[in-house]
């Protein structure tokens, strides 16, 4: 999906300014901090960035910011995602005129159908030193940035200027350098930055950081089911929304954790249908699950492609006939174009988008019932007790049910049950406390055994798959099988963890 994007960066930087407002902010001499051994001068630059954003700000509100700069040695488009404090994804693609599509779909989940606009001109002369280690390796970047900033078009014309100093690690570097380096710049006469971004400072600074909607003050902390609630629905639709870019852009463990995000939301609403009007959850709730069986198709070919490879690393070298690993590769290579390009297909379409708007406008204005304004201890435990005694149900005729076909089935429905009482459990935790925690905790260990059950049956499934495109090609199948009937053994090993599972997990509803 990113194949038109250049490199993506992982950025770990902190920005510091003049402790002494009236002092302008250096290079300080960093030659004398451990690890360092040598400091090399890199020279001076010019940047121009002109910064992109929705009338209303929606990337600045989310930590984002979209640049188009000129000058140094990365010119192009810069899209950066925020990971954690102090750490960034920067997205780079080509110089071009207009905002590279690629780059505009990752944000896509933002801006919806508004237009990105520009917002900001900031340019910068930037002194830059290299800091190496005794063998001559990069440790860090750090540069000296006199910044001027001016806001294309504004009716209120202002400018502001400042000068402030960056220490980025280099890639691969102990992230506790950092660490090391603050006394030194605090001796240089340095202090951390109180502006979260260049763009954050120029906002500020020309006085049009009023003209976007001001954040929203902290909630307080909810008092009756339907704050509760809501608490947990924002922080799902806030979920799904920002892992969107990394699912498009194949991530790490994106795809997996947004479709958990929908799958948390479908339960809730569910789960606590005397708090939310079904005429309009239930509806969302089918949205949902369709968006959840699409993220699915590439999650499910990423664990079933990992559980492979590890059963064939099991099996002694002599009992792995043929080309298994290569048929593998096939199979898995195929599926995760195909996979993909679906992906990117569903998150692009009218249909997805239209769904974000839903959420958000569900949130926004929630359809609550009566039972929302009752106490949580009431409402939201009941609630929970109600799924924990419907997954009770489902493993005694999973476990009643002779082995085969319909007990896989069974167990399958039990494993959703399992996680729907779990969700429901750690939603209410904040309101329930130590109780609703522990049955999440024991509804989590129910969940994984019946989980490894279901990607057993998911694996025998492509096993059968990838022998029958084996024999195809004339080549041998002995492997194969054997996997299978090492998977068979899996699966009823499964089975009798779930009673030991089970046993531990009775009665602990109860006590919510």
């Amino acid at each position: 999906m990113d194949r038109d994007l250049g490199v993506t960066v992982r950025e770990i930087e902190r920005k510091y300014e003049a402790a002494d407002p009236a002092r302008t902010a250096g290079l300080p001499d960093l030659s004398r901090a451990a690890p360092v051994a040598r400091v090399v001068d890199r020279g001076t630059a010019g940047l121009d960035a002109i910064y992109y954003d929705t009338a209303d700000r929606r990337l600045h509100a989310a930590g984002i910011t979209l640049r188009r700069r000129t000058g140094g040695h990365d010119a192009g488009w810069h899209l950066k995602l925020p990971v954690a404090p102090g750490v960034r994804d920067e997205v780079r693609a080509p110089l071009t005129v207009g905002i590279p599509r690629p780059i505009a779909a990752l944000v896509r989940s933002r801006t919806r159908g508004a237009r990105l606009v520009p917002l900001m001109r900031i340019t910068s002369q930037r002194e830059t030193r290299h800091l190496l280690d005794a063998d001559g390796t990069l440790l860090a970047e750090v540069s000296a940035d006199s910044v001027t900033a001016d806001r294309p078009g504004a009716a209120r014309a202002a400018t502001a200027a400042w000068t402030e100093v960056e220490v980025e690690l280099a890639d691969g570097a102990d992230p506790g350098l950092l660490d090391a380096l603050e006394p030194h710049l605090h001796e240089a006469g340095l202090r951390p930055s109180t502006a979260k971004s260049k763009l954050a400072r120029a906002l500020a600074e020309t006085g049009h950081d009023g003209d976007a909607p001001a954040a929203p003050e902290p909630a307080p902390a909810p008092a009756d089911s339907g704050g509760h609630v809501l608490a947990h629905l924002r922080e799902q639709v806030e979920a799904i929304v920002t892992l969107d870019p990394g699912a498009r852009r194949g991530t790490e463990d994106a795809v997996h954790r947004m479709r958990v995000a929908t799958r948390r939301l479908r339960s809730a609403f569910r789960t606590y249908r005397k708090v939310l009007d079904r005429r309009v959850t239930d509806p969302l709730g089918d949205e949902l699950k369709w968006l959840a069986a699409e993220l699915g198709v590439e999650r499910d070919r990423e664990v079933l492609t990992d559980r492979l490879r590890e059963r064939l690393d099991e099996l002694p070298r002599p009992l792995v006939r043929g080309p298994v690993r290569a048929r593998l590769r096939i199979w898995s290579n195929r599926n995760r174009v195909e996979a993909r390009r679906r992906l990117a297909t569903v998150l692009d379409s009218r249909r997805y988008l239209t769904l974000l708007d839903r959420l958000d406008a569900l949130v926004t204005d929630p359809p609550l019932r009566p039972a929302a304004a009752r106490p949580p201890d009431k409402v939201l435990a009941q609630a929970v007790r109600r799924d924990y005694e419907r997954l009770a149900a489902r493993v005694r005729h999973a476990l009643d049910t002779e082995p085969g076909a319909a007990r896989d089935t069974a167990l399958h429905d039990a494993r959703k049950a399992a996680k729907r009482a779990r969700y429901a459990a750690e939603a209410a935790e904040p309101a329930l406390g130590k109780a609703a925690k522990r049955l999440a905790k024991r509804m989590k260990a129910v969940q994984t055994v019946l989980g490894d059950h279901q990607d057993s049956v998911l694996l025998r499934d492509t096993l059968r798959t990838i022998t029958a495109q084996a024999e195809g090609a004339g080549e041998a199948t002995f492997t194969y099988g054997l996997l299978y009937g090492r998977e068979e053994a899996r699966a009823a090993e499964d089975e009798r963890a779930l009673e030991g599972a089970w046993e531990r997990a009775a009665g602990v509803g109860a006590g919510v």
